[in-house]
């Protein structure tokens, strides 16, 4: 309805993650990096936690929509109450693995044999699982055992785990859960939008479905936006859809805070208010928020503090150049390989040659695939990098240091 009075093609705050409307806020910028450079070392867990609505799911979605299918496999879950066999012929489904029989031996056998297919054909596997808050203590332990397959030594799935500040808590408090907190790679919290980004979101969202200035906002509108919904995505999408319902019945092309005044009022009234306005939050133990795993993995959740993000840098320079020693050895390998066939083709052994040139094509395929993670790792480090400098513009960096 309101779409066609103010000539937009689509309905710009729709309730739905859609990648196409990524915003990124400074919170989403940080969790980005996280997991960035989780996504980089290509095994265990990745943690993302945030409040309903603070776009967990979209971040995921753009995050996927950047990844090389060619070279990542994904696939996506979304969890209900799961206990650890359902848990496991979810995870084979999500995949599209076919399992002979109802029993978890089957399920478990089945996706160890498609991992390795995957690793095979050059493709590393990933499982993301929204609303973890929702799992069993049993279903995540049969998630840690997943993480347990191997190619040599070369593990075959890596998992992301997006839940509810609950979900974090669970971690952090289970007596059952040290194995799998000993998994966890990178965490991060994804927190609300800043005032000032409230105008930016709104914006951002109408220009994508072709919004030329109708209509247009008074500046109070914004603030008292945030306000009422704390900077949450969600919460702010609900109320600028009503927002803009009521600008379409009254015919208005300029947005001013009475209007969103009535629209709160209204939305009180019919119990929708209470859905999208925070509840008063209690502040955690400093006990509760202590680091879920080594110090690498170790993110604050509101913020960064200088020595995890050096700790980031640290991790992520040793571990290029851990990579940099095995591409060496690769290239040596790969010269040797070359060298030997050079040797044999003047013997013109057909046999031999073909033995080389399997050989040859094995050490260029590695080659490959450790020049390709070098790059993925110099992006990782320009991430944090770039996060690194921003904290300290921000001035959090000085408060912190102070």
């Amino acid at each position: 309805m309101f779409d066609d009075f103010y000539g937009l093609e689509a309905r710009p705050f729709q309730l739905t993650p859609d990648p196409a409307f990524y915003f990124e806020s400074l919170t989403h910028r940080k969790a980005l990096s996280y997991l960035g450079y989780g996504l980089a070392q290509g095994e265990g867990f990745v943690v993302v936690t945030g409040e309903v609505g603070a776009g967990k799911s979209t971040l995921v979605a753009y995050l996927m929509a950047t990844i090389d299918p060619q070279r990542m496999t994904a696939a996506n879950v979304v969890t209900s109450a799961l206990d650890g066999e359902e848990i496991v012929h979810v995870v084979a489904q999500s995949f599209g693995i076919p399992v002979a029989g109802h029993d978890k031996a089957s399920a478990l056998g089945a996706i160890e044999a498609f991992f390795h297919d995957e690793a095979r054909a050059g493709r590393r596997c990933l499982l993301i699982v929204d609303e973890a808050q929702n799992l069993s203590i049993s279903a995540l332990e049969e998630l840690r055992m997943l993480s347990n397959f191997q190619l040599g030594s070369h593990p075959l799935l890596q998992t992301l785990l997006l839940g509810q500040p609950e979900f974090r808590q669970t971690l952090l408090e289970s007596d059952q859960l040290e194995q799998l907190r000993q998994r966890v790679i990178a965490t991060h919290h994804l927190g609300a939008m800043q005032p000032k980004e409230i105008q930016p979101y709104i914006e951002h969202r109408l220009t994508c479905v072709g919004w030329t200035g109708n209509p247009s906002f008074d500046p109070q509108v914004f603030a008292d936006l945030h306000e009422a919904t704390s900077g949450i995505p969600r919460r702010i999408n609900q109320i600028v859809n009503r927002l803009l319902l009521l600008g379409t019945v009254d015919q208005r092309e300029h947005i001013d805070a009475a209007m969103l005044a009535q629209v709160l009022g209204e939305m009180s009234d019919d119990g929708a208010l209470g859905v999208v306005t925070p509840q008063p939050e209690v502040a955690a133990p400093a006990e509760q928020a202590a680091p879920l795993a080594a110090p690498v993995a170790a993110v604050p959740s509101d913020a960064i503090n200088a020595a995890a993000a050096v700790a980031l840098i640290e991790a992520a320079l040793a571990d290029r150049d851990a990579q940099i020693v095995e591409l060496q050895s690769a290239v040596v390998e790969l010269a040797a390989a070359a060298e030997s066939r050079d040797e044999v083709v003047d013997t013109g052994d057909a046999e031999a040659i073909a033995a080389l040139q399997a050989e040859l094509a094995q050490a260029a395929a590695r080659t490959e695939k450790l020049e390709a993670r070098l790059d993925e790792q110099a992006r990782t480090l320009r991430h944090t990098l770039t996060m690194l400098i921003e904290w300290i513009e921000s001035g959090d960096g000085q408060r912190s240091a102070a």
